[in-house]
């Protein structure tokens, strides 16, 4: 009975653990976003990639996975479409900051989405789920 009642406290622990991960790379991910041109950005959206990767197996079987790949997902969409729309600044400013304005909004709206459900206690459901 005590080793039960010790399991289910180490378990509740995890998960607070990685619920206050997932609060932190919301935020780096959202700070990324909103300064995409910025010497900062890039390299936030690459730090939240990258713990992103490595504490993911930590969340599997939880709620919280879903989070995980939901930020992978944003980010590795988003990046690429800046890569994509990049030249658009070298040949006109204009569509260029045009094509990153509106990746950026679509990004924020994933990223609010994502905190919604975070502060719900709610997995993300994918498209196919809904």
């Amino acid at each position: 009975m005590q080793a039960d009642v010790n399991a289910d406290a180490q378990r509740l622990h995890s998960l607070n653990t990685i619920g206050t991960i997932s609060y932190v790379l919301h935020v780096i991910v959202a700070v990324g976003a909103l300064i995409p041109g910025g010497q900062w950005g890039p390299l936030l959206l690459l730090v939240a990639l990258v713990m992103d990767m490595y504490k993911r197996p930590q969340a599997v079987g939880t709620w919280h996975e879903s989070h995980f790949s939901w930020r992978l997902r944003s980010v590795l969409w988003v990046g690429f479409a800046y890569l994509v729309t990049l030249p658009l600044w070298l040949l006109f400013i204009w569509p260029g900051w045009l094509a990153w304005l509106i990746i950026s909004v679509w990004f924020l709206i994933r990223i609010v989405r994502g905190f919604i459900n975070l502060n719900a206690g709610e997995p993300m459901k994918r498209a196919a789920d809904a």
